[in-house]
């Protein structure tokens, strides 16, 4: 079965979501990220994608204290991102809890640092962001577009160890409007080896089926969870099978 994980995005120390990662396009669907986690621990979910979004525009970790809240009080697996560029900020995300690590741009702009991650903490614990319009990468939180294709990237980091992607097709992200199944498709026919994690464009439980019957290893989805498109009982029927 598709593993699913909700998203909680963090500015300010709340609940937010972006369309398209437009900052300009911002709405808090709740100022304690703590009580969503809760909600989704209570319906069966046992993974959570948290993005720091201050930190990815600051480009070192900001909500660090929103994970620790997060982890000690729920029993959440958490993979955490947005704005990880040093050594420092690894630390202090680990030891608030993050069970994962995702990095995008750190791979892009770093990538000895980011590869000295995936020698020291393995591979288990980091996860490639691939964030792609048109199929090729963005980084600095979608505001800087590069000419690295998405599959020449991944297959680059697959041969220095990494095992799970998470790929955002940011014209989709925030928009309701489908996921890019078959861009996923795809990946998992080159890298099958990878664990692919389908991010952006979730609009309702069919989309997540139709990932599901796809192959696909996993799905984040956040705006539809909290815009009311996919309730959580439909999500904890789903779990239980």
């Amino acid at each position: 079965m598709i593993e699913i994980i909700p998203a909680i995005d963090i500015i300010e120390g709340k609940c937010v979501r972006l369309s398209q990662g437009d900052y300009s396009q911002k709405k808090v669907y709740n100022e304690h990220p703590l009580e969503v986690a809760k909600q989704f621990q209570d319906n069966g979910i046992t993974r959570l994608h948290m993005v720091d979004l201050d930190g990815a525009k600051s480009n070192r970790i900001i909500n660090y204290k929103v994970l620790e809240q997060v982890a000690a009080n729920t029993n959440l697996i958490i993979d955490f991102g947005g704005g990880l560029k040093s050594d420092q900020d690894l630390k202090i995300a680990f030891n608030s809890g993050a069970h994962m690590i995702t990095g995008g741009s750190i791979a892009v702009k770093n990538p000895d640092v980011f590869t000295g991650w995936i020698q020291y903490y393995g591979a288990d614990k980091i996860i490639l962001g691939a964030d792609v319009k048109d199929e090729t990468i963005a980084v600095s939180g979608w505001q800087e577009s590069t000419t690295i294709g998405l599959f020449e990237f991944l297959q680059e980091y697959t041969e220095k160890g990494i095992t799970k992607t998470i790929c955002t097709d940011i014209s989709k992200d925030g928009m309701m409007q489908g996921p890019s199944t078959d861009l996923y498709v795809r990946m998992k026919q080159q890298l099958p080896q990878v664990y692919v994690i389908a991010s952006g464009g979730v609009s309702r439980m069919q989309d997540i089926v139709d990932l599901h019957n796809a192959g696909i290893d996993a799905v984040i989805t956040g705006k539809a969870i909290y815009e009311g498109a996919i309730s959580l009982d439909e999500i904890a029927r789903y779990i239980v099978g």
